[in-house]
């Protein structure tokens, strides 16, 4: 994962690294949102078993799609009593607005510390 702007421009950066890098997640996060967003809703167990990992992975990762709005959950009854949550993906399309607004977003406030880096820098 580059570490800088010029490491980005020049490097082999796919979209996968954007939605990592703009909405603060890791690699099993994205993997977790294209399975939902491919196969449909699921429990946190049963995401674990498609991305071959512990449900409790599976459930940090789905916290973490939670907190920056990717998913979200719905709670579902069992017959006999109890309950169960089923974790559903936002659309693509809902995601390509996030990254464009949070990309939007960081160029004008970067864009605005900028045009005075000239006096600042030297404070």
């Amino acid at each position: 994962m580059p570490r800088s702007i010029p490491e980005m421009i020049r490097g082999d950066f796919k979209c996968d690294d954007i939605a990592k890098c703009i909405l603060g997640l890791k690699t099993i996060d994205i993997d977790s949102y294209k399975v939902l967003a491919t196969k449909g809703q699921m429990t946190a167990e049963h995401l674990g078993e498609v991305l071959n990992r512990e449900r409790s992975t599976a459930y940090r990762s789905l916290q973490n799609l939670m907190t920056c709005g990717l998913v979200h959950r719905e709670t579902r009854t069992i017959k006999d009593g109890g309950y169960y949550y089923e974790y559903i993906a936002l659309e693509p399309a809902r995601l390509k607005e996030m990254v464009q607004g949070n990309i939007d977003e960081w160029y004008n406030k970067m864009k605005k510390l900028a045009e005075n880096i000239d006096k600042d820098i030297m404070k």
